[in-house]
């Protein structure tokens, strides 16, 4: 008798990279909740026993058959009559291996490999695994599931091929990493796929950081006309229930969990915290340490902290010297009662006099310029990292997008630490989350309701206090302009004659490419930190640090143009004649 009522039960977990027997642990936890809800089977995401993406570690054979080993103890655990489950681990066939997703059920394995590899932006699986063939569906009492992986549902041809091979439903598990603008971006590509198979689609995604990536779940449901028959969380683990009837038209989903889902800067926002918090929880550290300058980056970073891991376990330290202002040393302590944080000031004059001191007969008759400057930032990264050392804490840096394009930063100073929250947000963008964690905070934040960023720290003019009355815009231009060439540089890849044509100052263009290219060595060592955008430092942005171009913003060859001059039709003179 054919089957007319399923039960899928969408687990939206937070696996750790590398913990087989931690993630092996959640899936069973996953089954047994699932059990208590009444489901027949139990879908987990990408990858999930061995953590997504585990990069090079996959190609490791102890790894690999640590993977395999917890898959078949599960698989051997549903001999017992209980729900199935669909997971995905690396699975080697002889020479090759394959990013797999498997059902188990009544003690049997049946698997599916990946087709479509990403091999672009994040992505770099064809370093890993091989392309699977063409999947036909799977057969799991009596209902054929199609099970294409991530990737390859943002193409036509595996879901065409599962769709005239018999699938009645497409089930796809995903680690699809979070940046600005994806949501849409995932329903648009899921309902392309429904629209040409006509078939109902389950999207499940990972939630978690995992070094520079955030996967912010916000899992989903299509049915077979596009609408939206489920809505899962971002941010949050759970393991939801969605009942499905077979009617004429097909299955459908009729009954499932439908939240709303933070977009934009509070999605931003959250995407930070995930990933600071994930950062610090998986690699066992204790809490944080941070300097607290009283200006806006250092006080953001305190909020995201504070949120990630609850006041006790983060510590602020201000570090002042001669140029730091009264008003900055305020506004620091305000943040700090504001967000309920230990607190302390260690001014550095004894350090920085002391180097300056030691070096005094090598710098004989040479004026003093930015190498002092220097010292006090360094100065004050020698002493947050010896607080790490001692406490086992971990050093925040907060240095935002803008600074760290082009330069603004000290190498062993400022920068020194293990993770940065706000890496990928250019300083704009800095001041308006600010602004809106005034007023909002994400779901399940541990700081406190209101106001924890003064005012004034929104309001008054960037400055490093590296020298008497130093603002940023001496040496930089209005953060608003500066930010919009650095998209255009960064993001979009663009000419600089078109970010003239926006608008721009054609040496000021000209002056940030500049400054982007020399700063690449300093990135090269900098922390890793939370993708925002879509093209961040790190895995997104592979520039070479050696690097003589420099685009003049002259007249420019476009091969379009050219391959329209070869291919138009000569005009014929007497001569040819």
């Amino acid at each position: 008798m054919a089957q007319n009522r399923l039960k899928i039960a969408l687990a939206q977990f937070n696996p750790i990279v590398g913990d087989v027997a931690g993630n092996e642990q959640k899936a069973r936890a996953a089954r047994a909740e699932a059990a208590r809800l009444g489901a027949d089977i139990v879908m987990f995401t990408e990858l999930f026993l061995a953590g997504y993406p585990a990069e090079d570690l996959v190609l490791k054979p102890a790894f690999q058959d640590a993977c395999r080993a917890a898959c078949e103890r599960l698989a051997r655990e549903t001999a017992d009559g209980g729900p199935a489950l669909l997971i995905g681990l690396p699975w080697r066939e002889g020479e090759a291996l394959y990013n797999a997703y498997a059902l188990l059920d009544n003690g049997a394995i049946t698997v599916r490999f990946k087709v479509d590899l990403p091999n672009y932006g994040v992505f770099d699986e064809k370093r890993n695994f091989e392309h699977g063939p063409m999947p036909g569906p799977v057969n799991f009492r009596g209902v054929r599931l199609g099970l294409p992986i991530c990737e390859d549902i943002w193409t036509p041809d595996v879901v065409e091929c599962l769709a005239e091979t018999g699938a009645e439903m497409l089930l796809v598990p995903n680690g699809s990493p979070y940046w600005r603008g994806k949501t849409e971006e995932r329903f648009n590509i899921a309902a392309a796929r429904i629209t040409e198979s006509g078939l109902p689609l389950i999207y499940l995604n990972e939630i978690g950081g995992q070094d520079e990536l955030v996967f912010d779940g916000a899992s989903f449901v299509l049915n077979a006309n596009c609408s939206l028959a489920c809505q899962l969380p971002a941010n949050q683990e759970t393991v939801a229930l969605t009942v499905w009837e077979k009617g004429s038209e097909g299955w459908a989903c009729v009954e499932a969990p439908m939240v709303t889902v933070e977009e934009g800067d509070e999605a931003d926002y959250a995407a930070c915290v995930l990933g600071l918090r994930d950062y610090v929880e998986k690699n066992r550290f204790p809490g944080v340490v941070l300097g607290l300058s009283g200006g806006i980056d250092s006080a953001i970073c305190a909020a995201m902290a504070v949120d990630a891991l609850g006041a006790a376990r983060v510590h602020c330290v201000m570090l002042p010297y001669r140029y730091t202002s009264g008003e900055s040393l305020k506004d620091a302590e305000d943040c700090a009662k504001a967000l309920g944080v230990r607190y302390d000031t260690l001014p550095i004059a004894p350090a920085v006099d002391g180097f300056e001191a030691l070096l005094q007969p090598l710098f004989a008759g040479k004026p003093r310029d930015i190498t002092e400057e220097n010292l006090q930032s360094r100065a004050r990264g020698t002493i947050l990292m010896s607080i790490s050392n001692k406490f086992g804490a971990m050093v925040v840096t907060t240095g935002n997008k803008s600074e760290m394009s082009v330069g603004y930063a000290t190498i062993y100073g400022d920068m020194n630490g293990g993770f940065n929250p706000i890496k990928d947000l250019y300083k704009m963008e800095v001041y308006r989350l600010s602004a809106l964690r005034n007023r909002w905070k994400p779901e399940g934040a541990l700081g406190p309701d209101g106001i924890v960023i003064p005012e004034n720290i929104l309001s008054k003019a960037p400055t490093a206090e590296l020298r008497e009355n130093q603002k940023d815009q001496d040496s930089l231009p209005p953060y608003d302009v500066l930010d919009d060439i650095l998209r255009g540089l960064v993001e979009d890849e663009m000419r600089v004659s078109d970010i003239v044509a926006k608008g721009h100052d054609l040496e000021t263009v000209k002056k940030v490419e500049r400054l982007l290219y020399l700063a690449e060595y300093k990135r090269r060592q900098s922390a890793p930190g939370v993708k925002v955008t879509r093209k961040n430092f790190g895995r997104d942005r592979r520039y070479p640090i050696v690097n003589r171009f420099r685009d003049q913003g002259e007249a420019t060859f476009r091969p379009d143009e050219a391959l329209e001059r070869v291919t138009a039709k000569p005009k014929l003179s007497s001569l040819d004649v």
